[in-house]
């Protein structure tokens, strides 16, 4: 079996006026769906993200792809890993491999661990369909049958995303004080089914995220696990005060996750809290974007808690490494989201089912994504009590709507961007002279 052919589909779908630390979410996101046609007539999928740089790297690996047997997989990371060094060699920061500045999708220090997970989950998928088995299978097999995910809850302005006739209906409204919060929050778990939640901060005053995050432990109780993350918009003195005053709330499963930027910072607020008798974790997926910054985070004590993400880590396979890493150095396992479809919902659960240290709760932005954009057939994939159930079909478990892709890749055509950039969106809709100032607070 060789690969015949790469086909990439750059797609966009709605995503609503949703906030953080830098800035607003653009009204729609931008994906990418990626086909490995094989010789033997056998089509393996993937969903990456979006825009002219992600493409473009998957373009520039066509003619190493092309040809390629799927199974050795290897021999395509040491390729990738060859460019990578000499796109480092030209970076001007060593700290520029973190994402405290870009968002995901966008830093060119990790292209190639984008682009191989892009490309190993289309081949692990084409491979599980060859073999009749599910791809978590291909690596090990599954350690959890079902994989959680959390309520993630976000600051947003009136509006569902969409633009002209394509708007979409504002299914939660907007959502700037502690009762929309909650508001939202019932929705998700009342429709999902979700068991803990995380709030995405930096948007609001500190104090006013503060008292959101105390009326969520009013109307949930201590049995609903919660979490902040203010991207970095913090200072450590803030920082310090939020997890002081937040103690009770981010007891039992919570965690504070990358309040302030840079290691040494996540650092200097874990000693000052434990000096203080908090125990509070600090989780990130901010100053912990690649393997080689999990041993500092030990180091520093800085970060308790990693933030995997199987598409920018390098794939499945590199996030079961970083789960051995973390079981060896004694670290806690999330995972990370991005605005996403069900072929990257699906790849989040098989690469977290393979993980045995990933054992808080996931994050998804799909309750945020609408079925209109859904790509995969039959429809948006279903949670069950809050989690994925990983099921017992070939490769990823879902297949292309061909019907949905083409009229993803319409409404790309039409867009006049081919990169997020939040903090534009904040200067055209919100403010014309904001900017992303860090620390904010």
């Amino acid at each position: 079996m060789r690969i015949k052919e790469l086909k990439l589909h750059p797609i966009a779908v709605a995503d609503g006026p949703l906030r953080s630390s830098y800035g607003l979410h653009a009204p729609y996101a931008l994906r990418t769906i990626v086909e490995v046609v094989t010789t033997d007539g056998i089509t393996g999928i993937s969903e990456t993200y979006g825009g002219d740089g992600p493409v473009g790297a998957l373009e520039s690996v066509r003619h190493r792809v092309e040809g390629m047997d799927p199974f050795q997989l290897t021999g395509f990371w040491q390729y990738l890993q060859g460019q990578a060094r000499e796109i480092e060699a030209q970076a001007t920061s060593t700290g520029a491999r973190s994402q405290t500045w870009l968002v995901p999708g966008e830093n060119p220090l990790d292209v190639h661990t984008r682009t191989n997970a892009a490309i190993e989950v289309a081949c692990l998928d084409a491979i599980g369909k060859a073999l009749g088995r599910p791809l978590c299978d291909l690596v090990g097999g599954k350690c959890r049958d079902a994989v959680p995910f959390s309520a993630y809850l976000f600051y947003k302005h009136a509006g569902g995303g969409g633009m002209g006739d394509d708007a979409r209906e504002d299914e939660y409204g907007e959502i700037l004080t502690p009762e929309a919060v909650v508001r939202s929050a019932k929705q998700m778990v009342a429709q999902y089914g979700f068991k803990e939640i995380k709030l995405k901060g930096g948007v609001l005053d500190p104090d006013a995220e503060m008292d959101a995050i105390r009326a969520l432990r009013a109307e949930f109780g201590p049995s609903f696990p919660l979490r902040i993350d203010p991207n970095c918009a913090w200072s450590v003195d803030t920082s310090v005060r939020v997890g002081l005053g937040l103690t009770e709330e981010l007891s039992n499963g919570g965690y504070l996750e990358d309040p302030c930027a840079g290691m040494e910072g996540m650092g200097e607020v874990r000693r000052r809290l434990l000096a203080a008798g908090v125990d509070t974790p600090l989780a990130s997926n901010v100053a912990t974007t690649c393997f080689a910054h999990v041993p500092v985070a030990k180091q520093t004590d800085g970060v308790q808690i990693i933030l995997s993400d199987p598409h920018y880590w390098g794939g499945v396979r590199a996030q079961q490494k970083l789960s051995d890493l973390c079981e060896v150095l004694g670290l806690g396992m999330s995972m990370h989201s991005n605005n996403h479809l069900g072929v990257s919902l699906m790849t989040m659960a098989h690469a977290a089912a393979v993980c045995p240290m990933l054992t808080y709760g996931c994050d998804t932005h799909y309750p945020w994504q609408t079925e209109i954009d859904e790509v995969v057939v039959g429809g948006r994939v279903k949670f069950h009590e809050g989690t994925v159930v990983i099921p017992d079909k070939p490769g990823l478990g879902v297949e292309l709507d061909y019907d949905q892709v083409a009229r993803g890749e319409e409404r790309y055509r039409k867009l006049p961007y081919r990169k997020r950039d939040d903090e534009l969106e904040m200067q055209k809709h919100v403010d014309p002279n904001w900017k992303r100032i860090l620390p904010r607070w």
